[in-house]
């Protein structure tokens, strides 16, 4: 009886999902992620990037009204993200409605002209993004984490640029039709990827704990939380977090429209979105093969380096050279800059990062929604947008300073991830 007791105590102690299967677990986890965020983020929020210089050339909207299209789905990011705190569902639930949400906006976008619906749709699908991201991944990561399969963290962050690539791609051959068939368009390719992945997010979180001795961990979690050197930490994220927020965004929203005016009738435009998929890609990949021991705020300060050298390449040098160069510096780095911080908030408050998450994204947010508010009026006004993408680039290089800083001054805290 007392063999049979310790071979059932043996079993229960073993890992949830051993070798192959724990492999295939994770592929599913880690494919079923990209796909949402690919959806939610790369189609759900990117697309617009591509589709703004057909409804600039259309006529539908100018060069203000695409700004405020623009913040408005930053605002909806930012209220998203800090209700993410908030919010007590199940993060496989709220990884569906997300899908499900983006692709109905997407075809929402498409289906009206009126450009105060279209505000509204956009912040909508902001909120929707920033939910879907914190879920898809807290949901990711700790799946991940539970089978001891960090490395395939770079596949989730790889969905926005799956997502931009495609979109990037099909605007460019498909383009012809008109900004509002691509608004349906990839309302509908998102509908028949939500149904692809559905059955990924069947289980609940608590379902992927690493072995029984997991609930006994919450306590010392929660008095780790509390710690003043923890809190402090903390904030200095969510701070310095928001900065490549509002880096990036300009590039991001503009980046076809700032291309197309500096080579007019080439065909090297419609690349440069892509190029920009790709990149972030590739960064996200690499950037998960990283040794996990390696302090993510110094990460992070080289990514934000990476991307102030990526803008201030576009501006010396508008050839289409240097906006593949720059597209290539900004894109690598793009998600592997959200995998740092990500990881460094597990890191900081474990398996209740969720709150840390979504207060570091709405930091982003604000970042997003004034890049926007910046550099169209300042590019109306001035013909040009360099003077908004110098400020962006002083702003990453500002901030990869104070990190730096921070790190130095840090007394030693480990850097090494104990959750994820």
């Amino acid at each position: 009886m007392s063999q049979t007791a310790s071979s059932k105590s043996r079993h229960r102690s073993r890992p949830v999902e051993p070798g192959a299967a724990a492999h295939r677990g994770a592929a599913r986890a880690a494919l079923g992620c990209l796909v949402v965020l690919a959806v939610a983020l790369g189609a759900g929020r990117f697309a617009f990037t591509p589709l703004l210089p057909l409804m600039l050339h259309a006529g539908v909207v100018d060069l203000r009204e695409g700004g405020w299209l623009a913040s408005a789905n930053y605002a909806g990011y930012f209220v998203g993200a800090v209700s993410c705190a908030a919010l007590r569902v199940d993060p496989a639930r709220m990884i569906r409605v997300g899908l499900a949400a983006t692709a109905l906006l997407l075809l929402a976008m498409g289906a009206t002209s009126s450009f105060a619906l279209w505000m509204a749709i956009r912040f909508a699908a902001g909120v929707v993004s920033a939910w879907t991201f914190v879920f898809a991944s807290q949901w990711g990561l700790r799946r991940l984490a539970s089978l001891d399969a960090h490395g395939w963290s770079g596949v989730i962050y790889a969905g926005p640029g799956v997502g931009i690539v495609v979109t990037g791609v099909l605007v460019s051959v498909a383009g012809g039709y008109g900004a509002r068939v691509g608004w349906l368009g990839f309302g509908v390719v998102s509908l028949l990827l939500a149904v692809c992945v559905w059955k990924v997010f069947d289980a609940a979180p608590h379902a992927f704990s690493a072995g029984p001795s997991a609930p006994s961990k919450q306590p010392a979690q929660a008095e780790h939380h509390n710690h003043p050197h923890i809190r402090r930490d903390a904030i200095r994220l969510i701070l310095l977090y928001g900065i490549p927020g509002f880096g990036y965004i300009i590039t991001a929203t503009f980046l076809p429209v700032i291309a197309r005016a500096a080579l007019p009738g080439s065909h090297w435009p419609d690349l440069f979105w892509p190029m920009f998929g790709v990149a972030q890609i590739v960064g996200a990949i690499c950037a998960a093969r990283l040794p996990v021991r390696w302090d993510n705020r110094l990460l992070l300060a080289g990514s934000y380096v990476l991307q102030a050298v990526g803008i201030a390449i576009g501006i010396v040098a508008p050839t289409a050279a240097g906006f593949s160069c720059g597209s290539v510096l900004i894109g690598l780095p793009f998600t592997a800059i959200t995998l740092f911080a990500m990881r460094e908030a597990r890191r900081l408050h474990g398996e209740r990062a969720a709150g840390l998450m979504g207060y570091a994204t709405a930091a982003y947010g604000i970042g997003q929604i004034a890049g926007p508010l910046i550099a169209a009026p300042v590019a109306a006004h001035t013909g040009s947008f360099s003077p908004a993408l110098w400020l962006a680039a002083v702003a990453l290089t500002t901030g990869a300073v104070a990190l730096v800083l921070v790190t130095r001054g840090g007394r030693g805290a480990s850097p090494r991830e104990h959750t994820a």
